[in-house]
């Protein structure tokens, strides 16, 4: 395999998330979208990323999670459009090869570099980590992260804007690894997300699982009815026919990325900014509008849970093609490194 294509032929992309929970709204215009659009274009493998949930996640409770919500998470991408036959699904924790390439890279970054990424001080902050306590696999999350990437050889890694400095530290690991041994790896490059996050139901940040303002792809109709009602809107705005604002108002924001009929959207910011259309009415339709955008999930998602073991035998196929491409990877690494000649000496 050259570092110009894969073994497909084409450009290769990793991306992937870690199996703490479902996915929502938030993660399908940060990602997700452009997966099931790239993955036509592209040889996709996808990461379930359940190392990376240790460096926060490791009690024994979580660990028992990880299948549980490995195959929530997969299904999620399955009913997201996601096709197995083109994107290759893996659990990272079965490719041990993603271990000793975490090893040999983690040689070639300093702790003051790590130290710099805000990422890393934010994540330790959302898992209540003080700085002094800071786990060594948290500080280097970024190098494990760059494993993942250059293991699979990537050229492009769909990310949002938090992670892109990580990328950026891939990409010095590359020229790194390259300069001092010779060509193994491509320098991947970033695909930002045209949206650079959703902002969460409450308006108190992006959308997340924790803050418990999301709106997930695998919620039915009610339960996202329910969540609509409940959204924040212009707080000035106390009577309908007081005029409201429409920019940065979250349920302007949905029907914006969300509702298909624009005559619609239109209509409602017009008679929104003069105070001709109450929230109730703004609500119901946006409501309407994400139950109608998540028809497709929900029809995809029903096929697949019809399959009993399909998510399996999907994760293992996966696993399966990302063993073959993490050997081949390893191999050259040792042989560029001079590994495979100290072990062969012996003999």
């Amino acid at each position: 395999m050259s570092l110009e294509t894969g073994l497909d032929g084409k450009k290769r992309i990793l991306t992937g998330d870690r199996p703490t929970g479902r996915l929502h709204l938030g993660h399908w215009v940060g990602s997700i979208a452009a997966r099931v659009k790239l993955q036509h274009e592209y040889e996709t493998v996808i990461i379930v990323a359940d190392l990376h949930m240790l460096t926060t996640k490791r009690s024994r409770d979580d660990i028992r999670q990880i299948l549980f919500n490995a195959r929530g998470l997969v299904l999620d991408y399955l009913s997201s459009g996601i096709d197995p036959e083109k994107s290759a699904i893996y659990l990272q924790s079965a490719v041990p090869e993603t271990h000793e390439l975490h090893t040999y890279l983690q040689n070639l970054v300093t702790v003051n570099r790590l130290l710099r990424l805000p990422s890393i001080k934010q994540m330790a902050q959302d898992a209540n980590i003080a700085e002094e306590s800071l786990p060594f696999g948290l500080l280097g999350y970024p190098v494990l992260q760059a494993a993942d990437i250059l293991l699979a050889r990537a050229h492009l890694v769909p990310v949002g804007r938090d992670n892109l400095a990580h990328v950026e530290i891939t990409r010095e690991l590359a020229r790194q690894f390259n300069s001092n041994y010779g060509p193994v790896f491509p320098e991947p490059e970033p695909l930002l997300s045209d949206i650079a996050a959703l902002v969460g139901t409450d308006n108190r940040g992006k959308m997340s699982k924790s803050a418990g303002n999301a709106i997930f792809l695998s919620d039915d109709e009610q339960t996202v009815a329910a969540k609509v009602q409940g959204m924040f809107t212009d707080p000035k705005r106390i009577h309908a026919d007081t005029p409201g604002t429409v920019e940065g108002n979250p349920l302007f924001i949905y029907h914006r990325i969300f509702n298909a009929n624009r005559t619609e959207v239109e209509d409602l910011e017009k008679r929104y900014t003069a105070g001709k259309v109450g929230d109730r009415e703004v609500k119901e339709k946006l409501a309407g509008a994400l139950n109608n955008f998540l028809g497709p999930f929900r029809r995809r998602m029903a096929f697949y849970q019809s399959k009993p073991g399909i998510v399996d035998e999907i994760i293992w196929n996966g696993t399966l093609k990302m063993q073959r491409i993490a050997a081949e990877t390893m191999r050259e690494v040792r042989e560029k490194m001079g590994l495979d000649h100290v072990w062969k000496s012996l003999h």
